[in-house]
């Protein structure tokens, strides 16, 4: 239960693009940039936000603007 519930706050790069409503290549060149959240990478290579980074990263935002 517990490794469904850590799945469930790490969002998959799709799902953080579909939430802000950004491109894939908007959140890829963010991310080159270093303006996007922080990412965990998988030893797959696939890449996780986990949801409080994103909520962080979101409030910064707020602020900033």
């Amino acid at each position: 239960m517990a490794t469904v519930t850590r799945l469930r706050a790490m969002l998959t790069i799709p799902e953080v693009c579909a939430e802000l409503q950004v491109s894939r290549s908007t959140f890829y060149d963010w991310r080159q940039k270093g303006r996007a959240p922080r990412c965990i990478a998988l030893p797959n290579g696939s890449l996780r936000v986990r949801r409080t980074d994103l909520e962080n990263w979101l409030t910064a935002r707020e602020d900033a603007a």
